[in-house]
């Protein structure tokens, strides 16, 4: 099984077979979130590196390009280094508009706003990338497999507590279940978890999830 009972990854490292091109871009991207973030963000940091190895291992099992995976993990969480008022600041700047008072979803924007302005800095990095660190925060209705695969390793990367909702997808991860059943498990439950802290839901997550539950349904019947 890929976790142990500590939640932490058990299986042997998968060998990629990058070429030497991807191998040192890898390199200057964890160079380059070592400058940025280590120091100001020292847990987030962390927390990044373990989701772009969670991301590469994942989109390996389930047939997704594990570089894009890797550069995509590594690179989500960038404008964590920022305050909430610097994000939202940054994304009004970049026109990023979900519809409500920003105040109410500025936990949301940092994929946002760092696939807006980082295509720039890293003008190599396909669209795909890019679009799944956009989607790694609210989700979308239609994910590719990268885009599941970011999400997905975004919140069961073994730095994160083993508990009971992490737990499961990580279980549904092990028995290599349908990736799309496990990025429904994943998103419902952090739909949930909103919910039972009584925070705020944007109401486009709610859309994202009559979309997918209406979908799913059909595909049953």
């Amino acid at each position: 099984m890929p976790f142990d009972k500590n939640g932490q990854w058990a299986a042997p490292k998968a060998k990629m077979n990058y070429d030497k091109a991807e191998r040192e871009l890898i390199d200057s991207l964890e160079a380059d979130l070592r400058t940025h973030m280590k120091e100001a963000k020292p847990r987030r940091y962390r927390h990044s590196l373990s989701v772009a190895q969670t991301a590469e291992r994942m989109a390996a099992a389930y047939g997704a390009e594990a570089f894009l995976a890797r550069v995509a993990g590594i690179l989500h969480d960038w404008d964590k280094v920022l305050s909430a008022d610097e994000q939202t600041a940054l994304a009004l700047e970049l026109g990023v508009d979900l519809g409500v008072e920003p105040s109410l979803v500025q936990p949301l924007y940092h994929g946002m706003t760092a696939a807006r302005h980082l295509p720039a800095r890293y003008p190599d990095l396909p669209d795909s990338v890019w679009q799944a660190i956009d989607r790694h925060t609210i989700g979308h209705a239609h994910m590719t497999a990268l885009d599941m695969v970011v999400f997905v390793a975004d919140g069961i990367e073994p730095l994160r507590a083993d508990v009971p909702a992490i737990h499961e997808v990580r279980a549904l991860v092990d028995e290599h279940a349908p990736l799309e059943d496990v990025y429904w498990t994943s998103f419902y439950h952090g739909v949930s978890y909103v919910i039972d802290t009584e925070r705020y839901l944007y109401p486009g997550t709610l859309d994202i999830y009559n979309e997918l539950a209406l979908r799913r349904r059909a595909n049953k019947d």
